[in-house]
């Protein structure tokens, strides 16, 4: 998994092991962000629920978001999140609630 557009365009991220987890594979985040972009060009604030890896939550940021919040209840998500943020040095630019 990678990031797909964006100041850390081609970055690859964690994902978590086990089948609890399910990410959004690059081919939907980018139909999710193609679909965004025609409606708004204004990316202030995201928030990523059920977050997993992170990846939603950073394609946005790589994307011009201002910051992301990310929601997620497993802590080794958490954990996973943390890491992916910390390799593409966007981890300033979002909170995770665990």
């Amino acid at each position: 998994m990678r990031v797909i557009a964006g100041k850390v365009k081609g970055h690859r991220l964690k994902a978590p092991k086990g089948t609890t987890t399910r990410p959004a594979t690059d081919l939907v985040r980018g139909a999710i962000f193609s679909i965004l972009e025609t409606t708004t060009s204004n990316w202030t604030r995201v928030l990523d629920l059920f977050a997993g890896s992170g990846a939603l939550g950073i394609e946005a940021l790589s994307r011009g978001a201002d910051w992301v919040d990310f929601v997620e209840h497993e802590p080794r998500c958490c954990d996973i999140i943390k890491q992916n943020l910390e390799k593409t040095r966007l981890a300033a630019q979002a909170h995770i609630y665990c």
